[in-house]
């Protein structure tokens, strides 16, 4: 096989800044396939400690047990035994972060080193949430509870009461987060491999008409997606542990359901491989069958090398792993990301301060919302916060009423408005902020009744000047890492497809082939939307997709012919016939 010839590095030329969109911003998409779930765990998980408060008188209290019971919102997307640890470590890090506020808030009084506690803070739980990848909500709940916790009136000898019901109300979350495996103890892995096998017949169904450039467009777009969905399968699928019925008194049931749903996530890999000889029809029958806690499908024909992709799976289980302090190195992409977060946090929380405003911490969380993987995505983000803000706050005006008339009012509305905003968030940020907002603002009145009108005033203005301090900063404060961050994913790909290439079965070698060219595309669309770059090497990019694509075109035909060991480049060039140009 060829492999892509090396270019030079492109010449540098004059920094600009590129076009903010505004077209498509708002528009509503499509809701998360699991929505629900996040949306009935932070109910369940918040109504168990804060009706305990209530009966008790305590609701002075609520925002350390919320402090903990948010926590029920992280690692849905995960498979149980990696969701609990997941899960303790989120309880852990928000303690953590409370911990600091609720120290610093006792010790000194002054907004100005209380916000600048925030902005470290805020930049260093931004950083670890992307190190880590602990996914959606990410770092916003983690600011948001310890930005709160730094301006509320603390004495010393109170902060180890607090920060137990925090961790009360963290085992709650925890409880609540595992409680789905004891009716479906396989449901993470099932819809990972459901959402691989729909990408999966998405791409053959784009590929089949992939005559104009619009549509090539759509075909290269669906097959980056399906790329994404099988990695993402075959992560779930690791992240289970033993594949071995006999290591650490696995459950022989289990470890049979996991190579069923392994089959069927090769079948998937199968059809990225050959769309135009795969069955998007039988891909998403696969995908149907997988709901619910019937049995998984089995597809009719046996591959030769199927055996060899689970001896694979156990292989890649026996592998190093990236430790977390190599992500935070020197030299790491979220550096960039993390001094913005620390600079617009800081200008927003004293730009508040400035105006007079007396919760600085709402700007302060308002610019640590903004913060995406570049300044284009930052934007968009900027504009759906202010929309959803200002449509919130006239939504608080509706409610202030009805949560007025008692305690139990106010925490049923708290209680509703927590459904709302996951029910409607992952369809577009600004949705889900229209609920967000109001349920900040009635969490500031569990103390004491306040005049709505003046927490209207003070959440606008801190809305305005979070998000265009916000933004600021994060068009000041460059990134010039990006186009970096393109060439180390351009060599890795390189590596990873010769590695391939020398040894055509190997499973473990073509999956590190399709983590690179994931890896690849989220730093070509990151860097794609960052202003003050040299140009981009667009072209090498797309050559160095197209050639790992045929590299796993041409593994996936060899393996599914039931191939064995190694084959040099020379004696392959027959299974490049047919692959995805």
């Amino acid at each position: 096989m060829s492999s892509t010839p090396p270019s030079p590095h492109p010449a540098r030329r004059p920094a600009r800044p590129r076009r903010l969109p505004l077209a498509g911003v708002l528009r509503p998409g499509r809701p998360s396939d699991i929505w629900f779930k996040p949306a009935c765990s932070v109910v369940v998980a918040n109504a168990i400690p804060n009706l305990t408060l209530l009966a008790l008188g305590r609701l002075d209290l609520v925002m350390y047990t919320m402090a903990g019971s948010f926590c029920a919102l992280y690692a849905h997307h995960l498979p149980y035994a990696a969701r609990a640890r997941a899960l303790a470590w989120v309880v852990a890090g928000m303690t953590a972060g409370v911990a600091v506020a609720l120290v610093t808030a006792s010790l000194t009084s002054s907004a100005a080193v209380l916000v600048a506690v925030g902005a470290v803070l805020a930049a260093a739980q931004k950083t670890l949430c992307d190190a880590t990848r602990i996914g959606p909500p990410g770092h916003l709940i983690f600011t948001f509870i310890s930005s709160a916790t730094l301006f509320a009136p603390q004495a010393l000898g109170q902060v180890p009461g607090h920060l137990a019901l925090t961790l009360a109300g963290g085992a709650v979350a925890w409880l609540v987060g595992m409680a789905p495996a004891l009716l479906r103890p396989h449901g993470p892995e099932r819809r990972a491999t459901a959402r691989a096998l729909r990408a999966a017949a998405a791409y053959a169904d784009a590929a089949a008409g992939a005559a104009g450039t619009d549509s090539a467009a759509a075909a290269e777009r669906a097959r980056a997606a399906a790329a994404g969905a099988v990695h993402a399968a075959w992560q779930s699928l690791l992240a289970t542990g033993t594949w071995s019925a006999r290591a650490r008194g696995a459950d022989a049931r289990s470890v049979e359901a996991r190579h069923a749903l392994a089959r069927l996530v090769v079948r998937a890999e199968e059809a990225l491989a050959h769309p135009a000889a795969a069955d998007p029809t039988a891909l998403r029958s696969w995908a149907a069958g997988l709901r619910g806690t019937g049995a998984v499908p089995h597809p009719g024909d046996v591959r030769p090398g199927e055996r060899d992709e689970l001896l694979g799976l156990a292989a890649e289980l026996a592998g190093p792993r990236m430790p977390l302090w190599r992500r935070l190195a020197p030299g790491s992409p979220l550096l960039p990301i993390a001094l913005r977060t620390a600079v617009g946090c800081a200008l927003a929380g004293y730009g508040s301060l400035a105006l007079g405003i007396g919760r600085p911490y709402w700007a302060l969380v308002t610019a640590a919302s903004l913060y995406q993987a570049n300044v284009t995505l930052t934007w968009n983000r900027g504009v759906q916060r202010v929309v959803g803000n200002l449509v919130g706050v006239l939504a608080f005006a509706v409610i202030a009423p009805f949560a007025h008339l008692g305690h139990a009012e106010l925490l049923v509305s708290c209680l509703a408005l927590a459904f709302g905003a996951e029910a409607l968030i992952s369809r577009n940020y600004w949705l889900g902020s229209v609920c967000v907002t109001p349920m900040a603002l009635l969490v500031t009145e569990f103390a004491r009744f306040q005049q709505p009108g003046e927490l209207i005033l003070d959440r606008v203005v801190d809305t305005l000047v979070g998000a265009v301090l916000g933004v600021a900063a994060a068009v000041l404060v460059t990134n010039r890492r990006a186009a970096d961050q393109i060439e180390q994913a351009l060599e890795a790909v390189e590596r990873a497809r010769e590695a391939a290439e020398a040894d055509l079965v190997a499973v473990s070698a073509r999956r590190r082939l399709t983590a690179a060219l994931v890896d690849l595309r989220a730093a070509a669309d990151a860097a794609a939307g960052e202003w003050w770059q040299r140009a981009l090497p667009e072209q090498r990019v797309i050559a160095a997709e197209r050639a790992g694509h045929r590299t796993l075109a041409a593994t996936v035909r060899l393996q599914s012919g039931g191939g064995r060991g190694t084959r040099p480049r020379d004696e392959v060039a027959d299974a490049w016939e047919g692959a995805p140009a």
